[in-house]
C-alpha cells in the first residue's frame, strides 16, 4: 500500500546504498517490501546479491511491455525485487522518451503494486530531476532525499527550500506533505562534518528524519554484495539505519497483515 521513493539532488550521495539497506531493515521490522530500481545504473541488485552477469530487468524492458511479476526477483535477504536491467546509453534514453509518451507504462504497474494492503514499496528514483520521480511523487506517501554531510549538502539548502532542487516544485516545499530528509555518511571523528551535520540539522527541523554514519562497513558490505545489517550489525551506521528505519516506517501508512506470503496473483 505505501510508496516510499529514495531520491538524490545529485549522484554520488549514497542513495542507492541507502534505499537498499532501508528497504532491508523495514522488512526485518515486519514489513512486506518489494523494491523497484528505477537508476539506469543498474546498481540497486548488487546490495542484494544479483550477480554482475545478469542483464535482465523490469525498466529495461518497459518499452516492450513486460509484465511486473514477470522480472520479479525474491532475494534472500527477503526482500522482492525489480532490477532495472543493464542497458546503454541509447536505451536508458528510450525508456525515459517511453515513460514521456506512456506514463502509465510505470503508473500502471506501480498503482497494481499499491494495491496491495500489505506491502510497501521502495523505489530507488535517479539522481537529480527525472520523469520516473514526476510520476511516482505524487502516489508516494513518502519522498526521502538523500543528502552528504558536507559543503555541497549545506550549498543546497536554499534549493530544497524553494522547491527547485528535484524540479518537483511546491510538492518540494516547507509543507508537511513535501520530502523528507536524511544525511548519509556523517563522519563523527571529523569537525567539519559534524558541523555542517548539526547546522543542516538546525536548519531542517522536523524534514530531517535521520543521519548515518560514514564507516568503512557500508562499503565493504557493497563489494561483498551483503547487506550492512547482515554484515556488521553492530557497527555504528547499522545502529542508525535501525533507528531510521523506525521513523521511516512511523510516518508511512501501516499496511495491513498479509493474508499469504506468495506474490503471485
Amino acid at each position: 500500500m505505501p510508496l516510499l521513493c529514495i531520491a538524490s539532488p545529485k549522484g554520488g550521495v549514497g542513495k542507492t546504498t541507502v534505499a537498499a539497506n532501508l528497504a532491508d531493515a523495514l522488512r526485518r521490522g515486519g514489513q512486506r517490501v518489494l523494491a523497484i530500481d528505477l537508476d539506469p545504473q543498474n546498481a540497486l541488485r548488487l546490495h542484494f546479491g544479483v550477480p554482475l552477469a545478469e542483464r535482465a530487468g523490469f525498466l529495461a524492458e518497459l518499452p516492450r511491455g513486460i509484465g511486473w511479476r514477470s522480472a520479479l526477483r525474491l532475494t534472500p535477504s527477503g526482500v522482492a525485487l525489480l532490477p532495472f536491467g543493464t542497458v546503454t546509453t541509447a536505451e536508458a534514453l528510450m525508456v525515459t522518451a517511453a515513460l514521456e509518451a506512456a506514463p502509465a507504462l510505470l503508473t500502471g504497474p506501480v498503482r497494481e503494486m499499491l494495491a496491495d494492503p500489505a506491502l510497501l514499496v521502495v523505489a530507488d528514483l535517479p539522481p537529480g530531476p527525472s520523469r520516473a520521480l514526476e510520476l511516482l511523487a505524487p502516489l508516494a506517501s513518502l519522498v526521502l532525499v538523500v543528502l552528504l554531510a558536507d559543503a555541497q549538502g549545506a550549498a543546497l539548502m536554499p534549493e530544497i527550500d524553494s522547491g527547485r532542487f528535484l524540479g518537483l516544485g511546491g510538492l518540494a516545499g516547507r509543507d508537511s506533505d513535501g520530502p523528507r530528509l536524511v544525511l548519509n555518511q556523517v563522519d563523527h571523528e571529523a569537525r567539519l562534518s559534524r558541523t555542517v551535520a548539526e547546522a543542516m540539522a538546525q536548519h531542517l527541523g522536523p524534514r530531517l528524519l535521520g543521519a548515518l554514519a560514514r564507516e568503512d562497513a557500508v562499503a565493504e558490505a557493497l563489494a561483498e554484495q551483503r547487506l550492512l545489517l547482515d554484515s556488521a550489525p553492530a557497527s555504528r551506521a547499522a545502529q542508525d539505519l535501525r533507528e531510521l528505519a523506525r521513523v521511516v516506517a512511523a510516518a508511512l501508512p501501516r499496511a495491513v497483515e498479509p493474508v499469504a506470503a506468495g506474490w503471485a496473483r
